[in-house]
């Protein structure tokens, strides 16, 4: 008997890279975290993700504050990450998580994490992103040609308790500091005013919005398409990944171009994350290229 035909990708058979992915570990306090990091590679597969660069958040608040993580939680969800990339060469890559306030640590993460294979580094509301705590962060991350991930409240307009949060502003006033690092900027769906920072990124060329976050508000792509253009745009799912399908999705609804589409795909993480971090998307871009001459 003839095995059943797979499915066809939901998000079409073109490179798609989820450049803001998540994925558990045992020291995080649940007993599933096998189950979910297995739904999650399972739902990439369905869509038609090629790779997940994803990050885990020390012990996601099980042994120490979730954005206020402890050098050996966050050591311990870099190591679990890395190996998660390890075992899955052809689908994972990782984000070294760190924590500024720990700022020797942070620095020496980075460095002990790329020799392993990270591909960028995670920052989340441990500290403001405005803040110089963060320029020791910023250098590593660009002598080693890291792209960094920076969570992100849409319109910070107040303080929340157990987190430090930044808005578009924050990093803008961070990413002008160090223009040769690119930046990219969490979740435009993820919570608050989208159209608050659109504006306030605007002008800062190394900083790239992604896509990511449980919004997919009717007009989002469009103003991020309006103000940015897709080569400022990055798709990432963060979370909930039906809601990244939703956006993807919603390219056709607003008919963006194509060469457009693949720029937020895949284009934009291969401009931005270091070179060989996506071979498969590398060999089909190149191969494409060719048919094209």
């Amino acid at each position: 008997m003839s095995p059943e035909p797979q499915a066809a990708p939901l998000a079409g058979p073109a490179p798609l890279i989820d450049a803001h992915a998540h994925f558990l570990h045992p020291l995080g306090g649940r007993a599933d975290w096998e189950a979910v990091n297995a739904a999650r590679l399972r739902a990439g597969e369905r869509i038609g993700i090629w790779y997940h660069v994803a990050s885990i958040l020390g012990s996601w608040g099980f042994s120490s504050p979730v954005y206020f993580p402890s050098p050996a939680d966050v050591s311990a969800g870099n190591d679990a990450m890395l190996a998660l990339a390890d075992a899955h060469p052809e689908r994972i890559r990782a984000y070294v998580t760190v924590n500024p306030n720990h700022t020797a640590h942070a620095v020496d993460e980075i460095g002990r994490c790329v020799a392993r294979g990270a591909v960028g580094v995670k920052l989340a509301a441990s500290r403001r992103a405005s803040d110089p705590l963060l320029d020791p962060v910023c250098e590593a991350a660009a002598r080693h040609g890291l792209p960094i991930l920076h969570h992100i409240w849409q319109h910070r307009t107040r303080e929340w308790p157990s987190q430090e949060i930044s808005d578009g502003l924050d990093l803008a006033t961070l990413a002008r500091r160090h223009p040769t690092v690119w930046f990219i900027l969490a979740h435009i769906g993820g919570g608050g005013d989208y159209m608050h920072t659109f504006p306030a990124i605007a002008e800062v060329p190394n900083i790239v919005a992604d896509l990511s976050g449980s919004g997919v508000d009717r007009g989002m792509l469009d103003e991020a398409i309006l103000r940015l253009g897709a080569e400022r745009l990055i798709w990432g799912s963060d979370v909930t990944m039906e809601t990244g399908l939703a956006k993807l999705m919603g390219f056709e609804a607003i008919r963006l171009t194509p060469e457009a589409i693949a720029r937020i795909r895949a284009g934009t993480a291969l401009r931005i994350f270091p070179p060989g971090s996506f071979p498969r998307v590398e060999r089909e871009s190149n191969a494409r290229a060719s048919v094209a001459r």
